[in-house]
């Protein structure tokens, strides 16, 4: 939406058409990842690099 109201479109008339409510939007914008998400990706991150390191270790083991 940014791309958008850099180009003249109103975050106003953007929000209506994807049916977004302009505050969380702006919420959004200020804090686009949240505590939860970056959370998420340090763990996908370091399942991932094990896996790497060690390509013995399966899914089942790793998910533990």
């Amino acid at each position: 939406m940014k791309e958008l109201a850099g180009a003249g479109v109103p975050v106003t008339v953007t929000c209506r058409v994807l049916k977004f409510a302009r505050q969380p939007y702006y919420r959004w914008l200020d804090d686009p990842v949240t505590a939860a998400e970056l959370a998420e990706a340090h763990r996908a991150h370091a399942l991932f690099a094990a896996h790497r390191d060690d390509p013995e270790f399966g899914y089942r083991f790793l998910a533990d």
